[in-house]
């Protein structure tokens, strides 16, 4: 399709007051929109702003805590008004065209590596919302060359200035852009509600355990508040097993999709199991791994990898499975240590801090059985203690689950939503 050319289409989805208007056209950017392009000549302006795919755009300073650009040589730098919009050909994983954002927070400049662009009429966030979908995306594939680095889109101003855009009367822009602003904010405060039990269940763990050299924690339930002090144990007494497994011969190539679980690191999350991707192996294959089976109540804790640190308890989804080289199996003496308790206190603040101590120079390299068996972890007098404690956390742990479900589902409906309001230039008959 040229520059010039419109053709038309309806979306699947549409607000009734506007079902018998006419159907939607598609023009080009460069028709909507204008370049802008004036260069930061005086080095008057000194803020410099960045965009990024998952914040949009950002002070630079904020986004990576220090100066990136040089403060000296900013003449060449686009200057960028609140309002306009930016084209960032870096390429990700959420962000797989690059990502375009609407610059909300003031005035500043960009890199020239960076298009900005300001809309005709600037009456609403319609554009800005139909650039998180991803319907774009094809064209922008299209118009690309592959350049000689393969983390950028390779594409010309002309040919990013002639992305096809829709067009309908402004009126129903406007109330599309106002049906997902509001999604929009529905998703932020049910975030700021899950933030807020974050952050309480990490106060109420530095109450609940004792900090280091005390003997009894700042908070207690009220029946144990005269059960005595804690005391401390290390973990390889309180443990009948400490020890990671092995990958298949052959790695994935093993992997099936039913089976016996094979769990890995990416499997373990911040006191919980992540089993979206998880993988399986055949019997044949778990013969030589009697080993390394996991049984209901096993704390398993990651111990090389970024992911270090991260810890859950093994549940009847993987008990009969197996772990990898990369994930530690704790299995407790349930007479003296409660499992979850145990879980929680290796991601706790405290936990942590105490991982870190056994990597070299604090980089989290990896933690080896006998470190493991070291840990020391405060424990209360009496079991009953321990199971307060960690129904209580678990508790908490569920309505943290449940909060990251709701915005799951609110991010999917917003998601779906979108694909129904924007047409899609795919499906427009050529």
């Amino acid at each position: 399709m040229s520059g010039n050319e419109k053709k038309t289409m309806v979306p699947r989805l549409r607000f009734p007051e506007f079902c018998n208007d006419q159907p939607w056209s598609f023009q080009a950017l460069g028709k909507l929109a204008k370049r802008s392009t004036q260069k930061n000549v005086s080095g008057d302006i000194t803020r410099v702003l960045t965009n990024s795919a998952e914040y949009g755009v950002i002070d630079q300073r904020d986004f990576f805590d220090k100066d990136i650009a040089n403060q000296g040589n900013l003449e060449g730098y686009y200057i960028i008004e609140k309002g306009d919009y930016v084209y960032n050909p870096r390429i990700s994983v959420t962000a797989p065209v690059g990502p375009v954002s609407k610059n909300r927070i003031g005035l500043g400049v960009m890199s020239p590596l960076y298009t900005v662009f300001r809309f005709n009429n600037k009456q609403n966030d319609f554009y800005a919302h139909y650039f998180k979908s991803t319907h774009w995306h094809h064209y922008m594939r299209q118009v690309s060359s592959t350049g000689a680095r393969h983390d950028r889109m390779s594409i010309t101003n002309d040919d990013f200035m002639g992305l096809p855009l829709p067009v309908s009367k402004p009126e129903e822009q406007k109330k599309i852009a106002n049906c997902l602003s509001s999604l929009d904010e529905l998703i932020t405060a049910e975030t700021q509600k899950l933030d807020t039990l974050k952050t309480h269940k990490k106060g109420l763990m530095q109450q609940l355990f004792p900090r280091e050299g005390e003997t009894v924690p700042r908070l207690r339930f009220p029946e144990f508040r005269e059960a005595g002090e804690w005391t401390e144990c290390e973990l390889g007494s309180l443990t009948t097993k400490v020890g990671s497994g092995i990958t298949p011969t052959g790695g994935n190539k093993n992997y099936k999709t039913d089976g016996r679980p094979f769990v890995r690191s990416q499997n373990i999350g911040w006191g919980k199991l992540i089993l979206d991707d998880v993988v399986f192996i055949d019997e044949g294959t778990h013969k030589s791994f009697d080993s390394t089976e996991i049984k209901v109540s096993d704390v398993l804790l990651n111990i090389t990898g970024a992911s270090i640190g991260r810890s859950a308890v093994a549940d009847s989804r993987i008990a009969g499975g197996n772990v990898n080289q990369h994930v530690c199996i704790i299995r407790v003496k349930h007479n003296e240590l409660n499992p979850t308790l145990l879980n929680q206190f290796l991601i706790s603040e405290r936990g942590q801090k105490k991982i870190d101590s056994f990597q070299a120079g604090g980089n989290r390299q990896g933690l080896n059985f006998a470190q493991i068996r070291s840990f020391e972890i405060p424990l209360p007098p009496t079991k009953n203690e321990q199971r307060r404690i960690a129904d209580c956390l678990s508790s908490l742990n569920d309505r943290i689950t449940a909060q990251n479900q709701k915005i799951d589902t609110l991010k999917s409906h917003k998601r779906g939503l979108m694909q129904q309001l924007f047409p899609a230039l795919d499906e427009v008959p050529a």
